[in-house]
């Protein structure tokens, strides 16, 4: 009897514990789900799975190889999504989004050759100066910051730039465009900065 009573109770369990159960199963759900997307997320931002597209690997990445970010005397190295990708999670998320349209462009080809690629190098560039600009260069200061910086190790004319920019409320990208990435052909005299 009392086998069949539990087996009864399994079969049908009372209110109680099917809320319990709803409850219970949908926290677990939940968990499994935010860790996925959260480890998904992670994994974009490998610089692995940047370059795994030609279009980046062939173009600006061999670029990028050449700059103090990648190679330095003390092994610091900054990889794509420290440069383009926010740390914190509203903006990272936005940014993904956007970054959608970057995919989509793989998708149609808008981009998959070195011609093509150089052809809207220009248009691609401005997108990221905007967005770098609107947001007072947010990555840049993740490493750098005016206060961090030590003038009486900088040559004086950089120092004097950076005193000026501080004081002018300019941001990095204002002066540092091309720092990792060849400044793109056509550029306008302000879009060339200091």
């Amino acid at each position: 009897m009392a086998a069949s009573n539990w087996w009864a109770k399994l079969r049908s369990p009372s209110m109680k514990y099917s809320l319990l159960t709803l409850l219970g199963g949908g926290f677990i759900a939940g968990i499994l789900f935010w860790g996925g997307f959260n480890t998904g997320m992670e994994a974009t931002n490998q610089l692995e799975f940047c370059i795994s597209c030609h279009e980046m690997r062939d173009n600006v990445y061999q670029e990028y190889k050449k700059t103090i970010h990648y190679s330095n005397r003390t092994g610091v190295r900054a990889v794509c999504s420290d440069c383009h990708v926010p740390k914190d999670w509203s903006h990272k998320m936005l940014r993904k989004i956007q970054a959608s349209g970057e995919v989509w462009g793989k998708i149609t080809g808008t981009i998959d050759t070195k011609e093509k690629f150089e052809a809207k190098r220009l248009e691609l560039a401005r997108h990221e100066w905007a967005r770098m600009k609107a947001s007072d260069s947010r990555e840049c200061r993740n490493c750098h910051s005016f206060d961090g910086m030590d003038k009486e190790k900088q040559k004086s004319r950089a120092a004097k730039q950076h005193e000026n920019a501080k004081k002018d409320n300019m941001t990095c990208i204002d002066c540092h465009k091309g720092i990792a990435h060849h400044k793109p052909e056509g550029m306008t005299e302000d879009e060339a900065g200091g």
